[in-house]
């Protein structure tokens, strides 16, 4: 079978780089129109205004809020055809660069993502997570290609709140053991191809980052300063693990995390918290050694994030609310059934209260 890695056409980081943001741009198309939250677009407005007029550059910005929906998008396309925008740009969080997405997907256009926190790797991925109005999951899109630039300032990442680069790592920690997983059980990446030797270096680099210098880089945010090891953590949730992720190719975690939006408790979870519970049942279910399990759980402890079902806001542990969340990880179109074995609800819930007992348990 064929071997696809896909990746960003062009990765910018490091502190003060929204200075430069004209130069980066205008390569692009001269008129630009940005898509954020309040907060990001006046970092933007504050950071990168000046470079964008140097340039020349013709811009406007849209304010979004609320969910990703197929309606929100539709209507924001609009306001930036009327614009005539060239460039489609997204800041902030993670709904509001699937929003950009979106929009770019609509048009046709260039895309640039800005990521105010490294909370998830979706600045860099082609995928958009759409959602309806009452919160719940509609569809899956895919850019033809991922993102034409990728601006990372990591002045801005390290004043974010602290629980956004903790909840990065947790969706990165997952990068290696699910690319491991769908190479070796010969499962598709998200191109449709099978994994280069560079995706795997890639996520296997990803990993190694995180338990090296997470706790260190947690600790830069906590006081607000740029450091070497934040600088390689952020490359590590963002970088790495969007390729990683995409070209790798997803199993267990992930969809185990999407089983775990059905349990009562978990919606105030960011993606990251989830995804790094998910990780331990993954963990579980391949049956890793002992070994490897308490130096992930070390980890995770080690920075903050959940390492059992109650970290995650599950207080009912029968197995019949656990079970909710196990059919719907076994959902048909999720990527569980990439694991190497046949999966089915009994299997993914003796690991979900298998992984929360070695949570507890285990140091």
């Amino acid at each position: 079978m064929v071997k696809i890695l896909i990746a960003p056409a062009r990765y910018v980081q490091g502190p003060y780089v929204l200075a430069d943001l004209g130069p980066y741009v205008a390569s692009l198309g001269k008129r630009v129109f940005f898509v954020g939250g309040k907060k990001a677009v006046s970092i933007v407005r504050e950071r990168g205004l000046e470079s964008l007029k140097e340039a020349s550059l013709e811009y406007a910005f849209l304010e979004f809020y609320g969910e990703c929906t197929r309606e929100a998008c539709e209507r924001i396309a609009q306001e930036a055809r009327d614009f005539r925008a060239e460039v489609i740009c997204g800041v902030g969080g993670g709904k509001a660069l699937d929003t950009a997405k979106a929009v770019a997907y609509e048009l046709g256009s260039p895309l640039v993502t800005i990521p105010t926190v490294a909370s998830s790797d979706a600045p860099c991925s082609s995928l958009i997570v759409q959602f309806k109005e009452d919160h719940t999951f509609d569809r899956f899109l895919r850019l033809k290609r991922n993102p034409d630039l990728v601006l990372v300032d990591s002045e801005v990442i390290a004043k974010a709140p602290v629980r956004y680069l903790v909840a990065g790592m947790g969706d990165a920690l997952s990068t290696w053991f699910e690319a491991k997983t769908c190479s070796q059980s010969y499962r598709k990446n998200v191109p449709g191809g099978l994994s280069t030797q560079a995706s795997l270096k890639i996520a296997r680099l990803c990993y190694e980052t995180l338990i090296a210098f997470g706790r260190e880089a947690k600790m830069a945010v906590e006081r607000k300063v740029v450091t070497p090891q934040l600088e390689r953590v952020i490359e590590a949730n963002i970088l790495l693990s969007g390729i990683g992720f995409e070209s790798g190719g997803l199993a267990l975690a992930h969809g185990i995390q999407d089983g775990l939006h059905c349990l009562d408790g978990t919606q105030g979870c960011l993606h990251g918290e989830l995804v790094a519970f998910a990780t331990l049942v993954h963990l579980v279910l391949e049956g890793y050694p002992a070994k490897v399990i308490e130096r992930v759980i070390g980890f995770m402890k080690s920075v903050g994030l959940p390492t059992t079902l109650q970290q995650i806001g599950v207080t009912d542990k029968s197995q019949a609310h656990l079970r909710k969340a196990a059919v719907f990880a076994c959902r048909e179109e999720l990527p569980t059934h990439n694991a190497p074995f046949p999966v089915n609800p009994d299997i993914i819930l003796w690991g979900i209260l298998a992984a929360d007992g070695m949570g507890e348990t285990l140091h």
